[in-house]
C-alpha cells in the first residue's frame, strides 16, 4: 500500500512479498478505496522504498508493518511490473519487484500501518492456487493465480521474469 506522506509523483520503487507458509498458500492483503469499501480488491503485501534502505530491506520493513510477520526467509525476485493506478485521489506510478519468501508464522498482526492504510486495509487472508484460481475478486497483479501456480510447480525463474505493465 502506498505510504501517503513519501511519494509526491514520479516512479515510485516499490518491494512486494509473495509469502508463502508450509502449505504452499500465499498470503495477501484486502485493500479497498480509503472513502469506497465496496471498490476492493487483493495484494501481496510490500510497499516503497523509504531513505537509502535497499528493496530487500523494505519487503522486509514492509512484511513487519502489514502483517507482523517477522520470521521469513527472504528468497529471490520473481517477478518485476510497471504500474500505474489511481488511488486515495491521486495516479501511482510504480517499479514493484516481487520477492519470494517462506515463513512457518502464520498469525497476522498489522501494527505498523500508515493513517492511509488504516483507512484502505481491512485484514489478510491466506490464499491457496486453486482459491486463487476460481477468485471473483479483484486480485493484483491480476495474472497472480497463474503466476503462483507455475511457481509452486517449476520453483522459481532463474532470472527475474517482467510482468505486462499493468494501467488501471
Amino acid at each position: 500500500m502506498p505510504a501517503e506522506d513519501t511519494y509526491a509523483g514520479g516512479l515510485r520503487k516499490v518491494a512486494r512479498v509473495v509469502l508463502l507458509d508450509p502449505e504452499n498458500r500465499v498470503l495477501l492483503l484486502h485493500g479497498h478505496e480509503p472513502d469506497d469499501p465496496a471498490d476492493d480488491w487483493w495484494f501481496t503485501p510490500g510497499g516503497g522504498l523509504e531513505g537509502a534502505e535497499t528493496r530487500e530491506e523494505a519487503a522486509l520493513r514492509e512484511l513487519v508493518e502489514e502483517t507482523g510477520i517477522t520470521e521469513v526467509d527472504l528468497g529471490p525476485v520473481l517477478w518485476r511490473r510497471r504500474c500505474s493506478f489511481p488511488f486515495a485521489g491521486r495516479r501511482w506510478d510504480q517499479d514493484e519487484w516481487y520477492y519470494l519468501a517462506r515463513t512457518t508464522q502464520t498469525a497476522t498482526a498489522a501494527l505498523g500501518l500508515t493513517e492511509l492504510e488504516r483507512r484502505s486495509v481491512s485484514g489478510a487472508r491466506w490464499w491457496t492456487c486453486r482459491e486463487l484460481e476460481q477468485a471473483h475478486e479483484t486480485v493484483y497483479p491480476t495474472r497472480l493465480a497463474g503466476l503462483l501456480r507455475t511457481l509452486l510447480d517449476e520453483g522459481p525463474p532463474a532470472t527475474p521474469v517482467t510482468l505486462d505493465t499493468e494501467i488501471v
